[in-house]
């Protein structure tokens, strides 16, 4: 008998389950992990060389590059959450005397596992083409515990998005928003030096003031404003997120 009371036994239950699906599933693995990959050699290797950003551009793009990481593998996550819902798989679970949280919670700690795996091969080979930052022991620590409050932040969203979709497709494609905004940040060139309304737009929408801390701290040289932004839109994701994924679940379920 588990000596693990049940909400948290079920939980570790769905971690189990939501993993075994992620790793069979190859589209998944290669959207959250090797995609991320493929774009860090194609900016860094191919478009690198064309943008002045004062220094190495592996060293400008690792923090952008790590905040797309995690974003890249969200879809998976709504998908997954909307098929759950749609597919009668909580009828089966309430059946069983199943903890009805635990479900959400089985889907956000496998986006963050997920996410975290995908940062450590992002860094991984940020090294391996000479990455060089001046972070100290306390600056990696605070730049991983950025990473890990916005995967969990990014996984309530998540599974709040899949749970008010109608249709598996449209789960994915509300998680595009989450995908692009990178693009559209300081993630691969200063904000000041692009066009005027796109540059208000990159310096004002979320995902700037996390690239901006996580590049600060990997720097040793974190901004304490950008660094209370960065949580501030962290908490607000993780907080709304929760909100509305319990409310939606209760509803539907």
């Amino acid at each position: 008998m588990s000596t693990l009371p049940t909400p948290m036994a079920d939980a570790a239950i769905m971690v189990r389950r939501n993993l075994k699906h992620n790793l069979r599933n190859p589209t998944t693995v290669f959207n959250a992990v090797l995609f991320p990959l493929v774009m860090m050699l194609m900016f860094v290797k191919v478009f690198g060389g064309a943008f002045d950003v004062g220094g190495d551009y592996v060293d400008y793009a690792t923090p952008g590059l790590l905040v797309m990481a995690i974003s890249y593998g969200l879809g998976a996550t709504a998908t997954a959450v909307n098929d759950d819902m749609t597919k009668g798989i909580i009828n089966r679970f309430k059946t069983m005397d199943v903890s009805r949280g635990s479900v959400l919670t089985g889907h956000v700690v496998v986006t963050m596992l997920r996410c975290l795996v995908a940062c450590a091969a992002i860094v991984g080979l940020a090294f391996a083409m000479g990455y060089d930052p001046g972070a100290s022991a306390l600056d990696w620590l605070g730049a991983i515990g950025l990473i890990v409050l916005l995967s969990f932040a990014a996984g309530w969203l998540t599974v709040a998005l899949g749970l008010a979709a109608k249709t598996a497709e449209s789960a994915g494609l509300a998680a595009v928003p989450l995908i692009m905004l990178p693009f559209l940040s300081s993630a691969f060139v200063p904000s000041d030096t692009m066009g005027a309304g796109v540059r208000q737009f990159a310096e004002y929408q979320p995902f700037t003031p996390i690239i901006e801390t996580l590049r600060g701290l990997l720097e040793g040289d974190p901004s304490s404003g950008d660094a209370l932004a960065a949580l501030a839109w962290c908490v607000g994701f993780a907080v709304v997120g929760y909100g509305w994924a319990v409310s939606t679940f209760k509803k539907r379920a």
